[in-house]
């Protein structure tokens, strides 16, 4: 191969297409190119194997190259504009994997030192290489909100020649306080009109209700765009005392933002609709509060909220709807014949539930139960499950829900099944064990379930064969990397070149950890939890812990801002998110995440610990 040098200008001006490189200053990118090198590498050779100690950063110039794991699995396949090792450089400065040139190569290599000293003095680049860890410690509240991210309704609006009883009805009829005053024509806000006008302007001045609202509104009111901050909001209403704005977008009236929208996000919104839950007199009011759900999502994922805080917060509503269908069960079929407890399996048993739910579910019924027991819980459990299913949580396609019999049996049934499991060494046992142990009491008798956990941890972890078939099961699911930008895409309804956050993203790493909990005898069962028990017990090292945690943290919360997206531009949200929406700074830490979930699979197929 023909070795060249690039030049210390033509080091800056390709370093000027590649991010985080390109937002430096000039005089910055021009000392960069005199501190890079020219590294060429022929079809084969090796940049470095894993372990070893790293010289830099290596950003491709032209060719390609393939990163392995430490069993020599190709992980991922990287070209021009690409970099490799900074997850090494970042730890403690050895490669965390392999690479190799698959065709004759060139890089750029960006000195380990000078790496370090451009990360701690431009905020950019920081930002760029622990973008991840940064997500996690910013707070959601009231200043990083947007004020499109407040609405909570759609606009409702009237024209100036609306009389004031025509305004009055619409705002009983829509359950609203305030209206918008548009022109019919081009939907240009010239008013407002409450209900503190109405009752100031036309009752206190015993006007007739057939005025027109242009004679009553208030004009010109004070105005707010989308990009506002929440902050701007509150500041705007305590100037101008009103708790009414409205929101315009590219001089059209878009909706409208009032205090009790501030209220709602300050105070919590998922507490305010258990509390709405418990209250509810019917199903139908129950689907009336879960259908805000979407809108909770969006204000705490847009609010920074922590990946696990949301999924935890959308996860106690549906624990509260739970509890309150069993209560209304109970007040229509009279009190249970024998103690009983409900308990959630997948992702509502781990408190990791997002946008898009199913339900899992399952009895465990004292042992003194009778068959002439059974037509209760049978009526109480199509009563539960049908519920949840009308407040969108929708049926089981595999059918492990409650109102199938098969997951509706005493506790010394299910300890049978759970003994079986351990026993059976088939592929659809070792799925509904790892379903199974996922397992969490949401209402009834707790200490039904108490002992049957301690008792399934201990016996599983001391059976080698079950664990292994676990491991292989915890396998079944990989992180989507492949050739095209290191990743490999799915065709959707949405279009190509998608991947999936749920199945190639963040089921794998809930697999693995539970494989470690069950080893380690864990009773966690959030993923997250298990990983730091894991942690702590051993199982998993300091610095392999700290790296698939911020995997699983990056994975998991472009998930629901993928979701968040989906539900903002009036669409369901659904796993997939298409890489085309991604920053190049993004793409690059999601490959890296999946990298960092590979390998910790490679090492527990190997029966490894996590890398030191």
């Amino acid at each position: 191969m023909v070795q060249t040098v690039l030049s210390r200008s033509e080091a800056a001006e390709f370093l000027e297409t590649v991010a985080p490189y390109n937002g430096l200053p000039a005089s910055q990118l021009s000392a960069l190119a005199e501190k890079v090198s020219t590294r060429h590498y022929a079809n084969g050779e090796f940049v470095y194997k894993i372990d070893a100690p790293l010289e830099g950063l290596h950003i491709i110039v032209s060719g390609t190259i393939d990163i392995s794991d430490r069993d020599g699995k190709r992980v991922s396949q990287l070209a021009k504009r690409q970099s490799f090792g900074e997850r090494g450089l970042l730890r403690d400065g050895k490669a965390s994997t392999t690479a190799r040139a698959k065709t004759d190569a060139v890089t750029l290599l960006i000195p380990a030192a000078t790496l370090h000293q451009l990360i701690k003095q431009f905020p950019a680049v920081a930002h760029y290489f622990y973008y991840g860890e940064r997500a996690r410690h910013q707070p959601g509240d009231l200043n990083s909100l947007r004020v499109r991210d407040l609405i909570t309704r759609k606009a409702i609006s009237c024209t100036p020649e609306t009389t004031a009883a025509g305004a009055a009805q619409t705002m009983r009829d829509q359950n609203i306080s305030c209206l918008a005053v548009v022109t019919a024509d081009t939907q240009k806000l010239v008013g407002m009109i409450t209900v503190r006008d109405l009752t100031f302007r036309v009752l206190a001045q015993a006007l007739d209700a057939s005025v027109p609202v242009r004679e009553v509104m208030t004009p010109n009111p004070p105005t707010l765009s989308p990009n506002a901050l929440g902050s701007d909001v509150l500041r705007t209403m305590m100037e101008h005392n009103i708790g009414h704005l409205a929101v315009i977008d590219r001089d059209q009236f878009s909706g409208i933002i009032t205090q009790t929208d501030l209220t709602r996000f300050q105070a919590v919104s998922s507490a305010l609709l258990i509390h709405d839950i418990s209250q509810a007199s019917s199903i139908d009011k129950m689907v009336g509060i879960t259908s805000t759900l979407p809108r909770l999502l969006v204000q705490m994922v847009a609010g920074q909220q922590r990946h696990e805080i949301v999924t935890r917060h959308i996860t106690d509503i549906t624990d509260a709807i739970t509890r309150r269908l069993l209560a209304m069960a109970e007040e229509e079929l009279g009190s249970p014949p024998v103690p009983y407890l409900w308990l959630a399996c997948g992702s509502q048993g781990r408190q990791e539930q997002t946008g898009v739910s199913d339900q899992d579910n399952c009895l465990f019924l004292d042992d003194r139960v009778t068959p002439d027991d059974m037509p209760y819980f049978e009526q109480l459990a199509r009563f539960v499950c049908d519920g949840l299913n009308a407040c969108g949580y929708v049926y089981c396609p595999g059918d492990m829900m409650a109102n199938n019999t098969r997951w509706r049996q005493p506790v010394s049934t299910w300890r049978h099944y759970f003994e079986t499991w351990m026993k059976r060494h088939a592929p659809e046992s070792h799925m509904l064990a790892s379903v199974m142990f996922d397992l969490r009491p949401i209402a009834g008798r707790y200490e039904l379930f108490q002992n049957l956990q301690a008792e399934t941890l201990e016996a599983a972890s001391k059976k080698s064969i079950f664990m292994a078939h676990m491991v292989a099961n915890s396998l079944k699911h990989t992180p989507p990397l492949g050739l095209l930008r290191g990743f490999s895409t799915v065709r959707t309804t949405r279009g190509g070149n998608q991947v999936d956050l749920k199945h190639n993203g963040v089921i794998p790493v809930t697999d693995l950890a539970r494989v470690y909990a069950l080893q380690s005898q864990l009773k966690e069962i959030n993923t997250r939890a298990r990983l730091q028990a894991a942690e702590q017990v051993g199982m998993i090292s300091r610095a392999g812990a700290r790296e698939l945690i911020a995997a699983y943290d990056l994975i998991a919360t472009l998930r629901l801002e993928n979701q968040m997206r989906l539900i903002q531009a009036g669409q369901k949200p659904d796993n997939y998110l298409s890489l085309s929406e991604l920053p190049d700074f993004q793409r690059h830490h999601l490959r890296d995440a999946f990298v960092v979930v590979r390998t910790m699979q490679a090492a527990i197929s190997q029966g490894r610990r996590m890398p030191v």
